[in-house]
């Protein structure tokens, strides 16, 4: 299952998906869940022909969500931007994964996402940039990191500039932390 956001693209989750389509992952994309059909990666879901279940946050908000992710094993956040709720951080115990616009724990929490990250990187006169998948827990950007992907970052950068090169490390790096996740619970549950 893959949340996304009520703003993004949806390249993270389109990324995923193309690689579940194509074998690269031994894993099906069963749902994209989205706050509204409004977003633009309701669009980006829909050409793929992935299902897209609309869940806006409100009453009751985790039960919903935990209807919408009924017969997933494993939950992507891409562009997700809320804390998820303890029902369903306990539903999916270590099989949250994010994908983070920065090498963690530097330029994480609250309000630090999309192009606030990638200011505040060049802002701090940072050489090296990337991205980092890690496991969700109660807290922004504070589970286990699983895989971070570096790049650098040049001296005439602009926030823009490096966002771009830092999403070509996303892209790759988010299905390689998927896979490993879904190799390491293939071999410990013998099979899904």
């Amino acid at each position: 299952g893959i949340l996304i956001g009520p703003k993004g693209r949806g390249s993270n989750m389109a990324a995923i998906a193309d690689a579940c389509a194509s074998g690269k992952l031994a894993a099906e994309a069963a749902v994209v869940v989205a706050p509204n059909d409004t977003s633009p990666a309701v669009e980006t879901a829909q050409a793929r022909g992935l299902r897209v279940a609309v869940v806006p946050p409100g009453d009751a908000y985790g039960a919903r969500l935990l209807e919408a992710l009924q017969g997933v094993d494993i939950v992507c956040l891409a562009g997700y931007l809320r804390l998820l709720p303890s029902e369903v951080l306990r539903e999916f115990p270590d099989r949250i994964l994010n994908i983070h616009p920065a090498l963690l724990p530097e330029f994480g929490g609250k309000g630090m996402y999309g192009m606030h990250v990638h200011e505040a990187v060049v802002a701090a006169g940072k050489t090296e940039s990337g991205c980092t998948v890690h496991l969700v827990n109660d807290v922004y950007d504070e589970g286990r990191i699983l895989l971070q992907r570096r790049c650098p970052v040049l001296p005439d950068d602009t926030p823009e500039t490096l966002a771009a090169r830092v999403l070509r490390e996303e892209h790759q790096a988010y299905v390689e932390a998927l896979q490993s996740v879904i190799s390491s619970q293939t071999h410990v549950t013998g099979g899904r």
